[in-house]
C-alpha cells in the first residue's frame, strides 16, 4: 500500500518550499518572544553558558565543513531545488550525518534553549526537527534515491539521518 502522503498530492504542498534556515529563524524568534513576554531570563550559570557557546561553535564548524564539501563536489546547496544535485556527497561532515546543515541549525536552537530558563522553549527544537524531517529531508531523500539509486541506498543504510 502506498504511503498516505502519496494518496493526496496536496499533502506534498510544503515539500521543500520553506528553507530550513527560515524555519529555524522563525522558531528562534518565537523562543525569544516567549522569553520576553513571560519575563524569563537567560540562565547566567557558567555551565549553561559554556554549553550553549560550545554548541553554537560546533554548529558553525559543521555547516562550514558541509558547505565546503558541497562546493568541492560542484553541487547545489539550495534546499529548494534538491533535484539540481549533481553529485552524491558522502565525505566531510556527510560521513557522520546525512543532513549536517540541518543538524547545525538544530544545534543552534538547542544552544538557545539551553540558555533560556524554561522547559516550554524546548518545543521549538522539537518542532524544527519534525518539520524539517517531514517537509525537507524526506522529499530530498526521495529525489536522491531516484537520482543516485543504489549509491544513495548504501549511503543511507550506513549513515544516520541526524546523528
Amino acid at each position: 500500500m502506498p504511503p498516505a502522503e502519496s494518496l493526496n498530492p496536496r499533502a506534498r504542498f510544503l515539500d521543500t518550499r520553506i528553507p530550513a534556515p527560515i524555519i529555524a529563524a522563525v522558531l528562534g524568534g518565537a523562543m525569544k518572544a516567549y522569553r520576553l513576554a513571560n519575563g524569563i531570563g537567560i540562565d547566567p550559570t557558567p555551565l549553561r553558558m559554556h554549553l550553549g557557546v560550545a554548541l553554537s561553535q560546533l554548529s558553525a564548524v559543521i555547516v562550514l565543513v558541509a558547505v565546503a564539501s558541497l562546493w568541492r563536489a560542484h553541487t547545489t546547496i539550495n534546499p529548494l531545488q534538491p533535484a539540481r544535485a549533481s553529485a552524491l556527497v558522502t565525505g566531510g561532515a556527510f560521513r557522520f550525518t546525512r543532513n549536517p546543515m540541518y543538524l547545525s541549525l538544530l544545534l543552534l536552537l538547542v544552544a538557545y534553549a539551553i540558555r533560556i530558563d524554561s522547559l516550554v522553549v524546548w518545543l521549538a527544537p522539537l518542532a524544527y526537527l519534525a518539520y524539517v524531517t517531514r517537509f525537507q529531508i524526506l522529499p530530498e531523500e526521495r529525489i536522491l534515491q531516484a537520482k543516485f539509486g543504489d549509491a544513495f541506498a548504501v549511503y543511507r543504510a550506513g549513515t544516520r539521518r541526524w546523528i
